[in-house]
């Protein structure tokens, strides 16, 4: 089992890039609490709104707007187990998720390959998936593997079990991958179990964590919403990682992004832990600044890793753990 490194701990010093004041943090969470007080988020999935209903939010059936009293949030974000297992296929991969602790994966999810025989730039196939994740199987300083292409030469329908299928087998390391919707999650559960030994192994050592994206500003449409729940009932860890992009689907400030960014994460939180009260969750985070002449995200920019930064500070203010994206 590796716990890795601290980083920023008072006592031992380490790299830490503070961006707001604990003040400052307070100031974005009563303005997230206001948000979703007030405004609230759209909520796709029916179920799950009646999930939110049953638990003490106040849902307006015609606009699929949830508003979220503040005790809810607050009791969701205690609920929280703030020390998460991540399990690998070889329990010498076991990954520890505590405190400031920092570990690595790998980027997800390329848009094309470059064939690495051919020189070629081309669509991905279900073997890239497969090489992907024996890549990372043998890279010490890769944590845990992130899906990081998906199959493009299988039934569209199908394809995250397709991808499942192809990286499972391929990494004896924890993986994250986006499961699709409810349905899918479910199955994929199911061959992560066969693995196993059964859903009882894989509630007690999950080889494997779903993501899910919140669409910017303030909604969770069905398919997250079920793989929140899915997750959830399974015991299995979902990060809810928003892609707000500051100055295009959510406000050009930093402290105004990270309040829209914060209000989606947290209102899955809400509807994770009044489906499973206790189950694992991450604050995840791919938010960035948009490109104001371009109209395009910016990945890699100085405003990604400012605000990612912020977000980890924010998930530690919460005791959770964290998953954000590199400047």
């Amino acid at each position: 089992m590796l716990r890795n490194l601290f980083a920023g701990k008072l006592q031992s010093g380490g790299l830490s890039v503070n961006i707001f004041t604990d003040d400052e943090l307070e100031q974005i969470h009563f303005a997230t609490i206001e948000v979703l007080k007030k405004t609230g988020l759209f909520i796709g999935s029916k179920e799950a709104r009646e999930v939110l209903d049953g638990g003490g939010a106040i849902v307006d059936e015609k606009t699929k707007t949830v508003k979220f009293p503040p005790y809810l949030v607050e009791d969701a974000i205690r609920s929280a187990p703030s020390k998460v297992l991540l399990a690998g296929r070889d329990p010498k991969h076991d990954i520890v998720l505590e405190s400031n602790r920092v570990g690595f994966t790998n980027f997800g999810e390329g848009v094309f390959v470059i064939d690495p025989y051919t020189g070629e730039r081309r669509e991905k196939t279900k073997q890239d998936v497969a090489d992907s994740a024996r890549i990372v199987d043998y890279l010490d300083q890769i944590d845990v593997y992130e899906r990081a292409v998906g199959a493009s030469d299988v039934p569209e329908q199908t394809m995250q079990l397709h991808n499942a299928e192809a990286w499972l087998p391929n990494t004896t390391k924890h993986g994250f991958m986006g499961t699709g919707n409810g349905y899918l999650t479910r199955k994929i559960f199911d061959m992560a179990a066969a693995i196993v030994g059964g859903k009882d192994a894989l509630r007690e050592r999950p080889i494997l964590s779903t993501i899910t994206c919140p669409i910017s500003p303030l909604q969770l449409v069905d398919e997250s919403c079920e793989i929140i729940m899915e997750s959830a009932k399974a015991g299995i860890m979902v990060n809810v990682l928003s892609m707000a992009m500051a100055g295009g689907s959510s406000p050009v400030t930093l402290a105004g992004t990270l309040v829209d960014h914060n209000a989606e994460v947290l209102g899955g939180l809400v509807l994770n832990q009044l489906t499973a009260k206790g189950a694992p969750f991450m604050y995840g985070s791919s938010t960035t600044a948009m490109d104001l002449r371009f109209a395009a995200a910016t990945v890699g920019c100085p405003e990604c890793a400012m605000i990612n930064a912020a977000v980890a500070q924010m998930a530690r203010y919460y005791l959770l753990p964290s998953w954000v994206a590199g400047g």
